[in-house]
C-alpha cells in the first residue's frame, strides 16, 4: 500500500505522463461527442481515466513484478476502474445506460486499461527510459 501512495506522490506528476493523459482523455472527450453511444459522455471520460491514471501503471507493476501480497488490491483498483466508478456513475444519472451498455464496456475498458498499464508502468523520467533503451540495444549489439 505504501509503495501505492509513493507512486501516486511520485509518479501521477511527471510531465511525460500527464502529457499522455491530456492526449487519452482528449481522445476519449473527443469519442463521447463524436460516438452516438448512451454511455459515453464527458463526465464518465474524466472519471475512469482519472482512477485509470491513478492505478493502471502500479497495477501492472503488481503483475510483472510477482508481487502475490498486492493481487486483491490490484484487483479490487482494476475493477474499480474498469467497471465500478463507470457502474455507480451511471447508475446515479441514468441506470437504463448502465442497464443497455454495461456488458459492452467492461472489455473495452479493461484493454484500455491495461495499454495504459503499458504506458505509464516505467518509473522516472522520459530521459531515463530513453537513456535505458539506448544503453539495453548497445549491449546486443
Amino acid at each position: 500500500m505504501s509503495e501505492l501512495l509513493t507512486d501516486i506522490r511520485h509518479e501521477t506528476v511527471r510531465s511525460w505522463k500527464l502529457a499522455t493523459l491530456a492526449i487519452g482523455l482528449g481522445l476519449l472527450i473527443a469519442g463521447a461527442y463524436l460516438t452516438p453511444a448512451p454511455d459515453w459522455d464527458v463526465g464518465v471520460s474524466i472519471v475512469m481515466a482519472g482512477f485509470t491514471y491513478l492505478f493502471a501503471g502500479w497495477s501492472m507493476r503488481v503483475i510483472i513484478e510477482r508481487r502475490w501480497r498486492d493481487w486483491p488490491l490490484m484487483v479490487l483498483l482494476t475493477w474499480w476502474c474498469v467497471d465500478g466508478c463507470y457502474a455507480l456513475y451511471w447508475l446515479v444519472l441514468e441506470p437504463t445506460a448502465l442497464d443497455l451498455m454495461r456488458d459492452a464496456n467492461w472489455p473495452a475498458s479493461l484493454s484500455l486499461f491495461w495499454m495504459c498499464g503499458l504506458v505509464w508502468y516505467w518509473r522516472g523520467s522520459l530521459k531515463d527510459l530513453l537513456s535505458q533503451v539506448k544503453q539495453h540495444l548497445s549491449s546486443r549489439l
